[in-house]
């Protein structure tokens, strides 16, 4: 696997991340694909924990999300194991023996039924995961987790990842404040389709799984499914959500509502937090894009036109060469199949508006558009003139480093 020997220039550090009551985590080196670092990580939570999640809808997925999606069922957790370096993807019955095994060694070591168990798996797709390799490492993980393992099990899940990613929210719940973990990988491999890569969240509020779930799945629209690398959607996305309820606040309703708005807010932020370091990390990337569409006949036409321009090589490659080359956000809108029309469209760069109404601007300058595209965040506007239908996207530049990273992965 290439490996990554420079820090992204879009890296953020990773917070302060203080412990969670009930949780407990950690990570070990089980030798799995990599040496010479960690790549297993285990999260373990009191009996009672609820979980909610969101998976994959990659046709082709690993056999951690078949494993999860049946367990997500029963709405209680009390351990989750993950590991990198192998997706345990196209792996047949061995990829099923190797979750059953998994699962069953965690439930054992927690003291809970294997249900209550969830996992995931980043990595080569198509190479049989060894059980044995978990197994063997899971009982002295399990012994040494602990309270404040958040930075250590955000490092041993990532893989092409230049910069472990993690976020902190509080929030109060009936007048008692409750805070919020989580921690993200993801590189390439990126147009979720729903969540990102892998993010594992965890709160010590205490939340029914169907309030927990409604909130996650409405939170990853505008969060992780607002960020793309490269178009391309893992077989392994997973967003878990756990709530230990050690914090104390009052009773919550099955449905959530109106006692749920401020911890609703905090997850989201946390969520945009988390995928916008996803975008930051993408495979070569040395800018962040923002693409705000506006004017398109409905929303969901302004998030299609919005993720043509953020999918385009053209507009990726353009950008990473910081060349004002409006064109080529026409052009993608163009071949969006959304309703548009040459002679209403509006197209700006840095607050820059470029060309309006079929042609260039009279009088633009290109100086301050080229000026902002040195930067290392770039800004892409695009008005339709059709309708109110407005949505934002996030992507990244496209570089020699992605196809160095991806062109020898398995090496």
């Amino acid at each position: 696997m290439a490996s990554i020997t420079s820090v992204s220039p879009l890296a953020v550090p990773l917070p302060a991340m203080g412990p969670i009551a009930g949780v407990r985590l950690g990570s070990a080196a089980a030798g799995i694909r990599y040496q010479g670092r960690t790549d297993l990580m285990m999260m373990a939570f009191p009996r009672g924990t609820t979980v909610a999640g969101v998976f994959t809808q990659n046709t082709c997925p690993g056999a951690p999300i078949d494993w999860c999606r049946a367990a997500l069922e029963g709405g209680k957790a009390q351990a989750l194991v993950v590991n990198a370096g192998n997706a345990n993807v196209f792996t047949g019955k061995a990829g099923v023996a190797t979750v059953k095994a998994t699962a069953k060694a965690a439930a054992d070591l927690a003291g809970c039924p294997a249900k209550q168990v969830f996992l995931a798996s980043t990595g080569v797709i198509g190479e049989v995961l060894p059980a044995e390799r978990i197994t063997v490492a899971l009982p002295a993980l399990h012994e040494a987790l602990m309270e404040d393992g958040w930075e250590a099990a955000a490092r041993a899940i990532m893989t092409t990842d230049t910069f472990p990613k993690g976020a902190t929210r509080t929030a109060v719940i009936g007048g008692v404040t409750v805070t919020i973990n989580g921690i993200a990988k993801g590189s390439g491999m990126i147009a979720p389709d729903m969540a990102t890569m892998l993010c594992f969240i965890a709160t010590d509020a205490a939340i029914p799984a169907a309030a927990l779930q409604s909130m996650l799945s409405k939170g990853v629209g505008p969060s992780f499914n607002a960020v793309t690398v490269d178009s391309d959607t893992s077989t392994s996305d997973t967003v878990l959500l756990f709530a230990t309820g050690a914090a104390g606040n009052p009773n919550v309703p099955e449905t959530g509502g109106a006692m749920l708005r401020d911890f609703r807010r905090a997850l989201d932020e946390l969520l945009l937090d988390l995928a916008l370091q996803v975008a930051r990390d993408g495979e070569g990337a040395q800018k962040l894009i923002r693409i705000d569409v506006t004017g398109a006949v409905n929303k969901r036409s302004a998030r299609a036109i919005a993720f043509a321009i953020a999918n385009s090589p053209l507009v990726k490659t353009a950008i990473a060469g910081e060349d004002a080359n409006w064109g080529r956000i026409v052009m993608a809108v163009g071949k969006s199949g959304q309703p548009a029309d040459r002679d209403k469209l509006a197209v700006g760069v840095g607050g820059t508006w470029m060309a309006r109404n079929g042609t260039v601007v009279a009088g633009y300058d290109e100086a301050p558009v080229v000026a902002h595209m040195k930067g290392r965040e770039v800004e892409i506007a695009v008005d339709i003139g059709l309708g109110d239908g407005a949505a934002t996207v996030w992507t990244c530049d496209l570089t020699h480093g992605y196809i160095d990273i991806n062109g020898s992965y398995r090496s």
